[in-house]
């Protein structure tokens, strides 16, 4: 990869569209702009105007919209042209093969972010934002890549950075100017203000737990016994014939997993063997699946049949269940039943519903909403800040620079050991926004990306 090539690539999807996106970006794009028109006169700059598009042999391919951006002014922060013909996969091809026989390369994933951020455009968290916006699955995980793309993150770490800096400086001015007139060295003040960085460091932290439910959305299992309507229920959730529904137990041998939208939650919810005792081998290994995957849940929908006795609770389920994660559903309300389950986990909210009259499933939907809103704290901070596992990384190891700086103040060490403590924590806030180069993190960040980006 060379930042000196002009490279292409197709920035719509794949398939026939109304138009599609073709963007090139490199030194020789103002000079294509003039060839694929032939007309010497250059572009205005970013203004969009419908040209034909003739080929390296004079042919005309298509008719499209062109716009030019200059350097300095585009999203690369080099030379860029944006060509948008009809969106015939044929035509596109037929486009991209031209510019390529004119000397263009074609962009490899994630090289059009990565050369604004060499270019100094935004810095390494905006580009990660970047295809979390492309990726974003919920309101929530859209409004947090949004933000960092604004820059929460690169301010965050510049703010806590400058308070490093202001720490160090009245250390090296001991070390440097041990005889001036300076005022007598204390250790509360250093202690107090890195105990205060460390305390947010440690909140930042934190905040890598949110990832993965941004990422994959909150995964929420649907158990209980056989017949009690599981498969009933994820059908009603997801608003389509997901599950097989019928009233011979033990029907659903193996988990079906949905995504469903619960207000900014995006909801991944799996559907399971019923928990019962059976000597049928299709049937354990389904239950044995059950279990496996109540392990790894954020939440749990328990239902019961309300006409039926209540099940005993396996010991596996047991100790994973909580009023945090779980909500009790009893099920078939519209039936007279002489059985009742206030007992069965009763510190736990229970929803009274029928999925066959469809009574009682907003209030349940409600409710879940409710035992999320409760259960996953959001940031607090006002710039929705959410760490993935590379910020965390470098965050960490400035978190461990941070504290052994402060067990040097309390051992009253020399000044120079405190210092490189906090040029050590210093470099690793860089790592966070990119300005620590590391040719090989960015090589393996950038190769994830979507081609076009």
């Amino acid at each position: 990869m060379s930042a000196k090539d002009t490279i292409v690539a197709l920035s719509s999807p794949v398939g026939e569209s109304a138009l599609a996106i073709i963007r090139i970006t490199g030194v020789d794009s103002p000079a294509l702009g003039k060839a694929i028109r032939g007309i010497n006169s250059p572009l205005l700059p970013r203004q969009a105007v419908l040209c034909k598009y003739l080929s390296i042999k004079g042919l005309e391919i298509d008719q499209g919209v062109f716009i030019s951006y200059p350097e300095n002014r585009s999203f690369t922060g080099e030379a860029m042209l944006e060509i948008m013909p009809h969106g015939n996969p044929l035509i596109v091809q037929n486009i991209i093969e031209d510019l390529l026989a004119r000397g263009c390369r074609m962009a490899e994933p994630g090289e059009f972010t990565k050369r604004a951020f060499l270019n100094g455009k935004m810095d390494l968290s905006q580009a990660e934002a970047v295809a979390d916006i492309i990726h974003a699955r919920s309101k929530f995980s859209l409004e947090v890549a949004r933000k960092q793309l604004n820059g929460s993150i690169g301010e965050k770490m510049s703010n806590l950075t400058d308070l490093l800096l202001a720490i160090l400086a009245d250390i090296e001015a001991y070390i440097d100017f041990p005889d001036e007139d300076l005022p007598p060295e204390t250790q509360d003040g250093p202690r107090n203000k890195l105990n205060g960085l460390i305390m947010e460091v440690e909140a930042l932290i934190e905040t890598n737990q949110y990832a993965t439910i941004l990422n994959s959305g909150i995964k929420t299992v649907i158990i209980g016994p056989p017949n009690a309507g599981k498969s009933s229920l994820i059908n009603e959730l997801v608003g389509s014939e997901r599950a097989l529904v019928s009233s011979k137990a033990g029907t659903t041998r193996d988990f079906i997993s949905s995504s469903i939208m619960l207000d900014d939650y995006r909801i991944e919810i799996i559907d399971t063997a019923g928990l019962h005792s059976t000597t049928d081998p299709l049937e354990k290994k389904g239950i044995e699946k059950t279990l496996q995957l109540a392990q790894e849940a954020d939440f749990y929908l328990f239902i019961l049949d309300y006409s039926s006795p209540t099940p005993k609770l396996p010991q596996e389920v047991g100790v994973t269940l909580s009023p945090k994660n779980t909500i009790v559903i009893e099920n078939k309300k519209d039936l007279d039943s002489e059985f009742s389950h206030e007992k069965f986990m009763s510190d736990t909210k229970h929803c009274s519903i029928s999925l066959r009259e469809n009574i009682g499933i907003k209030d349940l939907k409600i409710a879940f909403k409710e035992l999320i809103d409760r259960s996953i704290l959001r940031p607090k901070n006002k710039d929705a800040i959410v760490l993935n596992a590379r910020h965390t990384n470098s965050l960490r190891k400035a978190l461990t620079a941070l504290k052994e700086c402060s067990e040097n103040i309390d051992n009253q060490q020399f000044s120079e050991i405190i210092a490189q403590d906090l040029r050590n924590a210093i470099e690793n806030f860089g790592e966070v926004i990119g300005s620590v180069d590391n040719e090989a993190m960015l090589d393996k960040l950038f190769q994830n990306f979507c081609i076009g980006k």
